[in-house]
């Protein structure tokens, strides 16, 4: 893969992309339209949120590269395979783009506006400062997941509807933070972590909780505005219980098998942004 795919981690940024375009159906509930009133703004948020993201990976690497070389020794920045100048620029003008992008429609969808605005100031707020700060750090990234969503509702005109989501997104999230902290340990110099500060089985315990919580909170929208006899119900259960079931296995094992743990809360992630579309067929 190139240098600046990497560099942006392009996975990352197709997430992102994703998942506020699904924000976006699922606050909207008519299916996939072929509305261009409801796709203009949609997709101009998700691409927005797709240079948001891969200006925050690429700062994080900039900001980075001394821990990098002991937690990711295979990022760009560290193999020289990229300029630290050429990479700030990069950041820049992604961060640029991301708020032109949704310019055209901040009139008619002014909530796009302050998101965007509380996204970037929380994102470079957390690279200058709290990143070094533990669970604080954990919780800016988990929200700034969870914006991912709420960017898309907001897109859509109905971003009340995909609260539930952006909780759970949340919480899932931060229990993933939680187990990457506990992984990075060894080259976290400097930095006061949960488990540098409190013990790695109070870390484990606290990313367990979340998953709970996270699990718990997945049956809102049952409770909430789908029928659970519906297809659409009985679709949103089955993905969301798939969801459940391997983020359970996602912090089963812990604090052992990190890394292995962490590709499974990926692959939760990706049941449950499923789950979250069958919501727009209601």
């Amino acid at each position: 893969m190139p240098p600046i795919l990497r560099l942006v981690r392009i996975g990352n940024v197709g997430v992102s992309f994703a998942g506020t375009i699904v924000g976006g159906l699922a606050a909207a509930g008519s299916g996939v339209p072929y509305s261009f009133s409801l796709w203009w703004p949609i997709a101009l948020a998700a691409l927005s949120t797709a240079c948001v993201t891969a200006a925050g990976n690429v700062l994080n690497d900039v900001l980075d590269v001394a821990t990098d070389r002991t937690n990711h020794p295979d990022r760009p920045l560290v193999r020289g395979e990229f300029t630290i100048d050429g990479a700030r620029r990069l950041a820049v003008a992604l961060f640029v783009v991301g708020g032109l992008l949704i310019v055209p429609v901040a009139t008619t969808h002014p909530l796009l506006a302050a998101i965007f605005l509380v996204a970037v100031g929380s994102l470079v707020g957390y690279e200058l400062r709290w990143k070094a700060q533990g669970l604080v750090g954990n919780a800016l990234v988990a929200l700034l997941t969870g914006l991912v969503f709420l960017y898309g509702g907001a897109a859509a005109g109905a971003p009340v509807i995909v609260l539930p989501f952006v909780g759970m997104a949340f919480l899932a999230t931060l229990a993933r933070e939680i187990t990457k902290d506990i992984e990075d340990m060894a080259g976290d110099v400097g930095r006061r972590t949960l488990p540098m500060a409190r013990g790695v089985p109070f870390a484990t315990a606290s990313a367990r909780a979340s998953i709970g919580a996270a699990i718990a909170l997945s049956f809102a929208p049952l409770f909430w505005y789908v029928a659970v006899g519906s297809a659409v119900g009985i679709m949103y259960l089955a993905l969301v219980l798939a969801a459940d079931a391997i983020f359970v296995v996602s912090v089963a094992y812990l604090p052992s098998r990190l890394h292995w743990e962490q590709t499974v809360s990926k692959g939760a992630m990706a049941v449950a942004l499923l789950a979250f579309l069958a919501v727009a067929f209601r």
